[in-house]
């Protein structure tokens, strides 16, 4: 009979993988919260026009990546590539706006791309992030930043750069790329194919690419942040005082220019070496417009995401994963069949309790029982056999030190209060 396996570009997360992602995880929302941020939660897929329309159709998701079908009623819909426009639909079609005209959202999420999995690339990929609607102001450009790299520093991870540049307004920008364009026109034949066909569609990403020639010639390129309109200047300025102010390193990029096309003035990226060429374990900026493009009122805004499995890279590199001090409180080991029967009853009342108890259930030998319970590197062992249930007591073993106490029966609840 054929054996099923995982798609490739997936991964199953294993129940001791899931205890680490948990423990990530909740130092995240422990973070999102101090910072104000609350958590909103979308669906899986969308109407496949709304990615069409805010990440732009000449980029590599929108042509080459996304996952899109056709449901029962023909509408076309498209698995979440990314998190912010699914963000700025919600928070439009459900009038946060009309709650504080500031609003701080954060998202934990699967997302799916379907590109060539490699090592913290996937096709199910996990993100999280935060998204400041409202605000024009620098300082929060700037509280972005911060709360990303403050959940880096609260994880453990060191080594860490970041880099910053602004992409401006569009009318920066169609100034600039007329002096772009007329720059690599000449040189068009040597920079690598996905380049040559940006030149027409989107030839700002010329500026990102990663190829080592293409860099290469980039480095005698114009510069975006010299022909930025004051407004954009100022603000940039801003930033980058403020960053100072906080004492954050930075190091400023001018051929940062991330990947989509809703950005507007401030752009970063932080990476870390742990991750080899593609070394950026969050990237985000500012998209002032976004949320009038598909639709809404017109609303500055700031984000960043940041990927989980890159994340768990990091972390596994400079030996920082979260350790697992998880442990099951009491686990009981029946023998027999009357055993069996009250052990079951005495499982479910500790659990109504509040404790993290189990017990066996293959009616195994004592010995297998207990390595059972080192298993789950449980705090203590409670026996149960005839002997116990004729003399109305329990045998418990601590794990912790070896000690054995036998124990009434209807003096459990306190023994426990006592000793967990």
């Amino acid at each position: 009979m054929q054996k099923f396996k995982r798609i490739k570009g997936t991964q199953d997360i294993l129940p001791q993988q899931a205890n680490l992602w948990q423990n990530i995880e909740q130092t995240i929302r422990n973070c999102m919260a101090q910072f104000n941020y609350q958590e909103l939660r979308t669906p899986l897929f969308e109407q496949t026009e709304l990615f069409t329309r805010s990440i732009g159709q000449t980029t590599d998701i929108v042509s080459k990546e996304m996952y899109t079908f056709h449901d029962r009623g023909q509408k076309n819909l498209t698995l979440k590539p990314e998190m912010t426009a699914s963000m700025i639909r919600a928070y439009i079609e459900n009038n946060l706006a009309s709650t504080s005209s500031f609003t701080k959202l954060y998202y934990i999420t699967p997302l799916f791309r379907q590109e060539n999995p490699q090592a913290g690339r996937l096709r199910q990929f996990h993100q999280f992030g935060a998204e400041a609607l409202g605000s024009l102001s620098p300082q929060v450009d700037v509280e972005i930043i911060l709360l990303a790299l403050e959940i880096y520093n609260r994880l453990g991870i060191t080594d860490l750069s970041l880099m910053i540049n602004s992409v401006g307004d569009p009318q920066s920008r169609e100034v600039f790329t007329a002096i772009l364009k007329s720059y690599l026109k000449p040189l068009l034949d040597q920079y690598c194919s996905n380049c040559q066909k940006r030149y027409d569609t989107n030839p700002l990403r010329i500026l990102d690419c990663k190829e080592e020639n293409c860099s290469r010639l980039n480095l005698k390129a114009p510069r975006l942040i010299d022909y930025l309109s004051p407004e954009s200047s100022q603000h940039f300025e801003q930033v980058q005082s403020l960053l100072i102010d906080h004492g954050v390193k930075f190091e400023l990029n001018p051929f940062l220019v991330r990947g989509l096309d809703y950005y507007t003035r401030t752009v970063f990226e932080i990476t870390s070496r742990e991750l080899g060429s593609q070394d950026a374990i969050c990237g985000g900026g500012r998209y002032d417009l976004l949320a009038e493009q598909l639709g809404g009122n017109p609303t500055p805004a700031v984000g960043f995401a940041s990927g989980m499995e890159r994340l768990l890279m990091v972390l596994a590199a400079q030996n920082k994963l979260p350790q697992n001090n998880e442990r099951l409180q009491i686990y009981i080991a029946p023998l027999g069949d009357r055993a069996t029967h009250q052990a079951s009853l005495l499982l479910q009342r500790l659990r109504h309790r509040g404790y993290k108890a189990d017990q066996d259930y293959a009616q195994r030998s004592l010995k297998s029982q207990m390595r059972e319970a080192n298993r789950y590197n449980a705090q203590l062992v409670i026996l149960i056999g005839d002997n116990e249930i004729d003399q109305n007591l329990y045998s418990i073993k601590d794990m912790r030190n070896g000690q054995q106490y036998s124990v009434k029966i209807d003096e459990i609840d306190q023994f426990l209060e006592k000793t967990l």
